[in-house]
């Protein structure tokens, strides 16, 4: 596959975890007075909420012209989870960070 062909794919996975994931995530930390969750309990909240996004993963995988993109959303995808789990997201942790910081 070209690079110009999962380009957009690969944005969407840059940002979709921390703009959907965290963004989701502090709203209900703040809205259940959570104010120090642990690193652990708001990465697998995130992931709760990434996880959302799942009819989004796979709606190419119905396409037979599409295997192959399908197959690249599926990788990336778990890569995205494994990052967010071992706390290898750069901005997840940022915006766990300044959530315990100013939350």
């Amino acid at each position: 596959m070209r690079n110009d062909e999962r380009f957009e794919i690969e944005r969407a996975f840059d940002l979709l975890p921390h703009i959907v994931g965290s963004s989701w995530a502090v709203i209900w930390f703040r809205l259940n007075k959570i104010k120090n969750p642990t690193r652990e309990e708001y990465r697998k909240k995130v992931l709760e909420y990434l996880k959302m996004m799942e009819p989004v993963f796979e709606s190419y995988k119905t396409d037979k012209g599409l295997t192959e993109i399908a197959k690249y959303i599926e990788s990336r995808k778990q890569e995205e989870y494994h990052k967010i789990i071992s706390g290898t997201n750069v901005e997840v942790e940022k915006r766990y960070n300044r959530y315990i910081d100013y939350g």
